[in-house]
């Protein structure tokens, strides 16, 4: 796609799911301790890194909200 997503090495919804499926193992508790917290470390790494992520598409669509006379308009997405 692009350069930006080249950079990283999976999508914000491949991250998700594998996120997701570590609170699956997680909850099924069939994994062993060390297990258990290598999973949660991880977990804890991809939550950071999807909030960031969101954070970040926040900003962008701050910045690329029309007004109302079809120009460009840096807005509040609360506001808009």
């Amino acid at each position: 796609m692009t350069a930006k997503r080249t950079a990283r090495t999976s999508s914000f919804e491949d991250t998700l799911k594998r996120l997701e499926a570590i609170v699956e193992s997680l909850e099924g508790g069939s994994v062993s301790l060390d297990e258990a917290l290598d999973l949660y470390e991880e977990g804890i790494k991809l939550s950071r890194e999807c909030a960031e992520r969101l954070r970040s598409a926040e900003q962008r669509i701050r910045k690329l909200t029309k007004d109302a006379g079809g120009q460009f308009a840096l807005n509040d997405m609360n506001n808009a």
